[in-house]
């Protein structure tokens, strides 16, 4: 059925037959991610409510706008993609998330959470400013209404004067269970019918911000959303209305719904030895049992950033704060203003909504936050949203700010027992896996690299991160085959950067790597300090554009930052 379906066949089924798609989507879903890797749980849980969707209003003209997207593997199989599906997160395929350039049927860009209500409300304005007359709607999960976006946004929907509907996707996750004072009062108005009356007089809140709130439907029985929807889409001629359903994640896969959390995101071909947050968890356990002031602090993400077991054994010190990455921010900045020593583990990708944060509330007071940056560099399948390659742009301009890269998992633990006596702002940034253990580990020194590799005093590469490391070491060992020798250097330290040994470098040529985007990153920095000298520099880093979906290794080969590279701009140097 999902193989030739046209929007206006699904209108013309019964539902029985919409059932049994809806069955099929499930299978397509499921198989293709466990192949591809992607989100899993999450599209499980709102099959019922997208065919619903789709049965009631008229997509593309009407718009659906999603929040992060973590929803949206239906509608692309409803809306043309079907036979795309199986390229899905691969690169050269369909995203993971709704995109634009993929099809009309995708009005807005996303992949953060929070941006759904503020998008919807820009589309319903333009909407009425240009006298068209279509629906847009907001799918926002629970986990999102935790985020300060949502409620700037209400606060300003009668200032903006337009009428959109804002379903509230609520199965009680994020990527992790949902927390904080907004979900228990969802949890209120999701009780039993007996309490109706004073669910409808905690639902009032809604009201005040300008919306009708009606709830709460079960979001996984296809019959009722029809129904409801069918019925708001008349109201929407008059008023805002919020739609508050209730969803089971992973539905219909019951390993899925027993394990919401861990199957929130599968990962495809994952040879992973030794996972960073692994080693954050245990050394922070290891140095909280000597150390009282040491607290950790993650937005929405405790088990995948590698907290799970520091949150159990501390409890009154381990804070989830939910989606509100730049309130992790102020809160670790704080309590660092009163003795505490905060660890904010969060991904790369994140931390760029904690910019005015990290600057003014942590790095101005020049307080010891030590900020944990997982996943940095290219992060993969999850495409352009997820890449964690600004990090070191946006943060090596910031005054105050200790930058440290450390090459391989083993350094890593040496970097956070460094952190507990450093008494100023730290940024640790690592990739998501550890696969190598380069050489010997010297001493951290602040703003002190190391050399790895001497050469006969021509070209040194400076490079920063495990990733960045591997492509230098075997790039040294396949010309060393050639007869050319190039130094190593693992520069540790972004910021500070070691002088002593910029200032001792024999080595005409400069060649720097490193994981993350040439403008601001690394080698910019030496680029400037270098700018007076005779040097000759080269920087390999990625170049002024988004990076999309693929593996790792495709990206960097596409971006030509790996090995091969490297070596050819020796040889050819040589040969000049």
């Amino acid at each position: 059925m999902l193989e030739n379906i046209t929007v206006a066949q699904l209108k013309s089924m019964t539902l029985k037959e919409l059932l049994a798609l809806c069955e099929e989507a499930r299978e397509v879903i499921t198989a293709t991610v466990l192949k591809n890797g992607g989100h899993l749980s999450s599209n499980l849980g709102t099959v019922e409510l997208t065919v619903a969707l789709y049965y009631v209003f008229d997509f593309p003209k009407d718009k659906l706008v999603f929040d992060v997207g973590h929803q949206c593997y239906t509608h692309k199989l409803l809306s043309g993609r079907y036979d795309r599906f199986e390229t899905l997160r691969q690169k050269g395929g369909i995203s993971g998330f709704p995109k634009r350039e993929e099809s009309e049927y995708d009005c807005y860009n996303v992949g953060h959470a929070g941006t759904s209500v503020s998008a919807a409300l820009g589309i319903g304005k333009a909407r009425d400013i240009k006298g068209e007359d279509y629906n847009v709607i907001a799918l926002v999960g629970d986990g999102s209404f935790n985020n300060g976006l949502i409620y700037e946004a209400f606060n300003s929907l009668r200032l903006i004067n337009t009428n959109i509907l804002l379903i509230l996707n609520d199965n009680g996750m994020s990527i992790a269970p949902t927390v904080g004072s907004m979900h228990e009062y969802l949890e209120i108005l999701c009780e039993t019918a007996e309490r109706k009356e004073k669910n409808d007089r905690h639902a009032k809140i809604f009201e005040r911000f300008g919306f009708r709130y009606d709830g709460v439907y079960d979001g996984n029985n296809l019959e009722k959303m029809i129904e409801k929807l069918s019925e708001i889409k008349e109201s929407l001629k008059r008023e805002s209305v919020i739609l508050h359903v209730v969803t089971k994640k992973g539905k219909g896969y019951s390993f899925c719904e027993d394990n919401p959390e861990a199957t929130h995101g599968i990962s495809h071909g994952n040879n992973v030895e030794t996972e960073y947050s692994e080693i954050l968890g245990k050394t922070l356990i290891n140095l909280a049992e000597k150390d009282n002031r040491i607290v950790a602090v993650t937005a929405a993400m405790t088990s995948s950033l590698g907290l799970s077991e520091f949150f159990e054994k501390y409890p009154n010190r381990s804070m989830d704060v939910g989606i509100c990455e730049e309130h992790a921010t102020i809160l670790c900045a704080s309590m660092a203003a009163e003795g505490l020593k905060p660890y904010y583990a969060v991904y790369s990708t994140f931390l760029q909504r904690s910019f005015d944060e990290i600057v003014i509330d942590i790095c101005s007071q020049n307080l010891p936050v030590t900020l944990c940056i997982d996943r940095a560099g290219i992060s993969g399948a999850d495409g352009e949203t997820h890449q964690g390659v600004f990090d070191l742009s946006f943060l090596s301009m910031i005054p105050n700010l200790t930058i440290a890269v450390p090459k391989d998992v083993k350094e890593f633990e040496e970097f956070l027992r460094f952190s507990v006596d450093y008494s100023a702002p730290l940024a640790i940034r690592y990739p998501r896996s550890g696969k190598k253990l380069l050489g010997e580990h010297s001493a951290v020194i602040l703003g002190k690299w190391e050399t790895l590799v001497r050469g006969d005093g021509k070209y040194a590469v400076i490079a920063c991160g495990e990733r960045m490391l591997d492509l230098a070491m075997s790039a040294a060992e396949k010309l060393g085959q050639s007869g050319v020798k190039i130094s190593v250097i693992n520069a540790r330290f972004v910021k500070p950067l070691d002088e002593d040994l910029l200032n001792s470098l024999s080595e005409k040529h400069i060649i720097t790597l490193e994981d993350n985007m040439l403008l601001g990153g690394f080698g910019a920095l030496l680029d400037v300090y270098f700018s007076e000298s005779e040097k000759i520099i080269k920087n390999f880093a990625y170049t002024d554009k988004f990076i999309s979906q693929g593996s790792v290794s495709e990206l960097m080969d596409e971006l030509e930052v790996n090995s091969e590279a490297l070596v050819d701009y020796v040889i050819k140097n040589e040969n000049r």
